[in-house]
């Protein structure tokens, strides 16, 4: 492993042209309206772990289209709470699911509420989910995977669905009387980095951001860039449909982080590795460079996608102490 793209100093300042089609904040907020119309019904049961210091809840609330999302929601034990917390909504990296509830002890042994939030469709990769993408995909085949399921129609796109899922997580941690509506953050790390820039263009009155090597970000040079998965799913459905290209580039432009990092108004501190492969670090800095809001970024010169690890951890636990004093 080494450095391969740009040099720290170009990064700083790469500003790479958007691809937004004109009707981006419609789709958005026809597809947030629709799924509204659909009864959140958020449903909290406790389940006992036998912990001693927080408190795990089983989630089910409506997501797209009104399919039911599993979820947890974590919280200190009762006699630290005696107003509502402030709450850190989390969403899972590539082909993971959300495993068990003391796997996601962090924020609330920091005295926070932390919802969790399952990706439909995925779970069956590095850890187990439970929640299934009851979505037809629109008809045409996809490389295995999730990154080209329905991507010849935005409306038919995988990352649509769960896209909309994490802003009714948002809803439904809000839901909850013991979280502080008006104190949430996001975070996550790859595919959930990506997500949280997402849900932080999408909610505007999100208070702060933690995407950690954010993936789904300026998608056509990370295909061009290197050939690892999940990018490569993309490339590889290129390579076969060559007549569809820019087909599947309009859709994605439906997606890419850095058209929601434009819109993000929220408090941001991003991380991203210098030699990450999965992630290159020039997609990380072209949705940071554009992110609206305040923000800071921790970059990791000799890391890979696992970006800065526990490091990060404790820089983002001092970020949000700074902010929820």
């Amino acid at each position: 492993m080494a450095f391969f793209d740009l040099t720290l100093n170009e990064l700083k300042t790469y500003l790479p042209a958007r691809e937004e089609s004109a009707d981006f904040d419609s789709f958005w907020k026809s597809t947030l309206d629709e799924a509204r119309a659909f009864p959140l019904n958020a449903k909290f049961e406790r389940v006992d772990y036998s912990l001693v210091a927080q408190e795990t809840f089983d989630v089910t609330f409506s997501g797209f289209g009104g399919q039911p999302i599993k979820g947890w929601l974590i919280l200190p034990f009762g006699a630290r709470r005696n107003a509502p917390l402030p709450c850190v909504v989390e969403f899972i990296g590539y082909g993971g699911g959300r495993s068990f509830a003391f796997d996601w002890l962090l924020w609330a042994s920091a005295g926070y509420a932390h919802f969790v939030m399952d990706t439909r469709g995925q779970g069956s990769t590095w850890s187990s989910g439970d929640t299934p993408d009851l979505y037809a995909d629109g008809g045409n085949a996809h490389i295995p995977g999730s990154m080209t399921k329905g991507i010849l129609d935005p409306k038919h796109y995988y990352y649509r669905r769960v896209f909309t899922d994490a802003v009714r997580a948002i809803d439904a941690a809000r839901s909850h009387p013991e979280v502080d509506a008006s104190r949430i953050a996001v975070t996550g790390g790859s595919q959930g980095g990506g997500i949280t820039i997402v849900a932080a263009g999408l909610v505007p009155d999100v208070v702060a951001a933690m995407p950690d090597v954010p993936f789904l970000c300026h998608y056509r040079r990370a295909t061009e860039l290197v050939d690892s998965y999940p990018y490569k799913e993309i490339a590889d459905y290129c390579h076969i449909h060559r007549d569809k290209v820019d087909t599947v580039f309009n859709t994605l432009s439906y997606f890419d982080g850095i058209n929601f990092a434009a819109r993000a108004k929220a408090k941001a501190l991003f991380s991203t590795g210098l030699m990450d492969q999965v992630c290159p670090p020039s997609t990380v800095f072209a949705a940071y460079n554009q992110w609206a809001g305040e923000k800071d970024i921790k970059v990791y010169p000799y890391n890979g996608h696992e970006g800065g690890g526990s490091y990060q951890t404790a820089e983002k636990i001092k970020f949000l102490k700074s902010k929820w004093k």
